[in-house]
């Protein structure tokens, strides 16, 4: 079977950074069956994954797992860039984990530190939520909260109309993913983090 090698020379670069094109195949590939996994649960590629990686969370939430298919370990690798790109739009709320989901202000996330947060990781933001009347119970998040977090908390929008949970692509107007914005996220955090490559890296 023939073997065939990539011609680094023919692909435009950056300094520091991987071949900009194989980089935009990659993304291509990867992130849009990645998003698929994570908004389509329907789909039978997310039937597969999700009952042999995450049975029990999201994509999102997903661990590499024990011995995973070079497959799963690609799209698994991904995750990264979702979470620097996607963000809750908040219907009943019992869809998204309170701990570790992009659901606070524009798509922050309350990460699993301190005893508070381990005492919370199994509730959901709809827990948060007076669902009567489609506010955020404030007394009960400034009683769980530092005063900082449960002011972001309190200034994230609901949408009273919106039944269920949705996840959008904070980096595009309409909502939804786009190869391109993603190459774009990515490259910004190749920039931004390469002060910390090792020289020759």
């Amino acid at each position: 079977m023939p073997q065939f090698k990539l011609a680094w020379d023919a692909f435009p670069m950056k300094k520091n950074c991987a071949p900009l094109s194989l980089i935009s195949i990659m993304l291509q590939c990867l992130e849009t069956q990645g998003w698929k996994l994570q908004t389509d649960s329907n789909s039978l590629a997310s039937r597969l994954f999700k009952s042999k990686y995450y049975s029990n969370s999201s994509y999102l939430d997903s661990k590499l797992g024990h011995n995973p298919s070079f497959v799963w370990r690609s799209i698994h690798s991904v995750k990264v860039v979702f979470r620097q790109g996607a963000c809750w739009k908040i219907g009943s709320g019992f869809n998204i984990p309170i701990i570790g989901e992009p659901w606070v202000g524009t798509g922050s996330s309350i990460p699993l530190v301190g005893p508070g947060a381990i005492a919370i990781q199994s509730y959901f933001v709809g827990h948060l939520i007076d669902q009567s009347n489609k506010v955020w119970n404030e007394q009960l998040i400034r009683q769980v909260f530092l005063p900082e977090t449960a002011q972001s908390i309190l200034n994230t929008p609901l949408y009273p109309q919106l039944r269920t949970d949705s996840l959008l692509w904070k980096a595009e107007k309409n909502g939804f993913y786009s190869v391109k914005s993603a190459y774009h996220i990515c490259i910004e955090d190749i920039a931004n983090n390469a002060h910390l490559r090792k020289p020759g890296y």
